[in-house]
């Protein structure tokens, strides 16, 4: 029964191996080189089994006596029926050693064994038609069956630490898959939320993208607006600009009509000062003509006197000579002055007599000289006067070319102030007209700003509205792209955990069908 239990856990040995891993398989079939070496044939080799099995009977009379005595040994053994035994070892034999790959694959058996069993089986044969028993060959066999038990229990103890340590890695496998599942499962809900995080970190920067856009659209605007007030400006100080000139050219004009006037004031000033230089030149010089005419008579007279002294003369000297006294023409009844005089009688007529007296007092010779002295200086003064009249005549005429120019300049001068004034005049009524023309252009360009200014306000609150609607839609838009990626993560997931439960399902299918041909 012991044998027939061996040779049953020998053949079973490799089946309950082929399903395991190669580890355990290994370690199963890691048996001794004694144990693996290639099975000779029995019937050729008989000599060496003999030979074996006395180096085995010796070996196992050295273990019996290292574990006990052999008759204890022999007493809890049971002797097997051989036949059976026989019968059992020639067929596991013909079924090891007719598969093709039965040299070298054999477990749990050694050659010496197998030498052995043929041995005894011939040796059975031989004992059959001798109808005797070797007892060398029982204990040889007995020996070989011990060998065997130690070494199925070597197997099944180093199966059973394989299986153990299988057992131990598969669960410690397990663990790390359940902690690598774990960790899957958080490193997806850390992908998620940085997903999550992604979407609204995108969603910012397309906020901010707008707001930027916004914020170009809007400086483009104002730089747009600027524009346009730089561009007014220009023109406005062009116009500014050209008025200054107008109003510089008008004072200007001013100026010049201020200081032609302030000349002609001068020159008119000049004009009237020359004017009563010449008049009282003329004055004067009817004033010395009228002296002049006055001392003509005066010399007239006095050549009169001279004559009619010198007649007087003659004729007192004749009127000496024969006694005559000369009595005056206009003398009123014949009356005479009888003067005695050296003896001589002088008669002259009144005007004479007052020139006389306004000569002085002293004889008449010497009065005579005084007036002559007289006629002298007023002859000299009157050469001077002559002399002044002809350079006041000189200076006059002079003037009166200056005058002349003068009043030709004064009313040329006149004549071109007029002109300029009349020409200032038009200016100033142009600039009237174009700074009435520029107001009106102004208010006109007032009122178009002013309308402009309610036109971009209607488009601004349009403008506005239109923003509002479109902050509201992209809003909507927004929510709608953050649920359609909620959508798509949760089929994501659904689909990975989909994935995963048919991966599991492979799996379990895959297990099932191993345990199906395992049993």
């Amino acid at each position: 029964m012991m044998m027939v239990s061996t040779a049953r856990t020998v053949q079973e040995l490799p089946q309950s191996t082929a399903g395991e891993p190669a580890a355990p398989r290994a370690a199963a079939l890691c048996l001794p080189r004694m144990m693996t070496a290639p099975a000779p044939c029995p019937r050729t080799a008989t000599v060496a089994e003999e030979g074996g099995v006395c180096e085995t009977a010796a070996d196992y009379f050295s273990r019996s006596n290292r574990r006990g005595s052999i008759v204890s040994d022999l007493d809890d053994l049971s002797i097997p029926d051989l036949d059976s035994l026989d019968e059992k070892c020639d067929k596991q034999f013909t079924e090891t050693y007719s598969r093709p790959s039965s040299r070298c694959t054999t477990p749990g058996l050694s050659a010496a064994t197998l030498a052995s069993l043929g041995g005894t089986s011939s040796r059975r044969g031989s004992a059959d038609t001798g109808s005797m028993v070797d007892p060398d060959a029982s204990l040889s066999e007995l020996r070989d069956i011990y060998e065997l038990k130690d070494q199925i229990q070597d197997v099944e103890g180093r199966y059973m630490q394989g299986l153990k340590e299988l057992k131990d890695s598969l669960s410690e496998v397990e663990e790390k898959y359940k902690k690598a599942m774990v960790s899957n499962a958080q490193l997806d809900n850390d992908k998620a939320n940085l997903v999550y995080q992604v979407d609204t970190l995108k969603d910012v920067i397309e906020e901010m993208e707008e707001q930027m856009a916004e914020l170009h659209r809007e400086v483009e605007e104002k730089s747009k607006e600027l524009e346009r007030q730089k561009h007014m400006c220009t023109v406005l100080q062009h116009k500014q600009e050209e008025l200054k000139e107008g109003i510089r050219q008008r004072d200007e004009l001013i100026e010049d009509n201020q200081r032609m006037q302030q000349k002609l004031d001068s020159l008119t000033r000049e004009v009237f000062d020359l004017q009563e230089t010449i008049n009282w030149k003329d004055k004067k010089i009817g004033a010395l003509e009228r002296q002049k005419e006055y001392f003509d008579c005066i010399r007239i007279e006095r050549d009169e006197l001279r004559d009619e002294l010198a007649d007087l003369k003659g004729k007192s000297k004749a009127g000496e000579k024969h006694g005559l006294v000369i009595i005056p023409e206009g003398t009123p009844n014949g009356d005479v002055s009888h003067e005695s005089a050296g003896g001589a009688i002088t008669v002259v007529t009144q005007e004479a007599a007052q020139v006389l007296e306004s000569a002085g007092e002293g004889p008449l010779d010497v009065r005579l000289r005084k007036l002559a002295n007289e006629k002298d200086e007023l002859l000299a003064q009157i050469r001077k006067l002559k002399m002044q009249l002809e350079e006041e005549r000189q200076k006059n005429s002079k003037m009166e070319s200056v005058f002349s120019d003068g009043e030709r300049l004064e009313n040329g001068t006149d004549l071109h102030f007029i002109e300029m004034q009349r020409d200032a005049n038009r200016q100033i009524s142009e600039y009237k007209f174009k700074l009435s023309k520029a107001e009106q252009e102004m208010g006109t360009m007032e009122q178009n700003i002013n309308r402009l200014e309610g036109q971009v306000l209607r488009y601004k609150a349009a403008a506005d509205n239109s923003e509002k609607i479109e902050d509201e839609l992209k809003i909507e838009k927004r929510k709608l792209q953050r649920e359609l990626r909620t959508a798509l993560d949760k089929i994501e997931e659904m689909e990975m955990t989909n994935s995963h439960l048919v991966k599991r399902l492979e799996k379990m299918k895959a297990n099932r069908n191993a345990l199906l041909s395992q049993q």
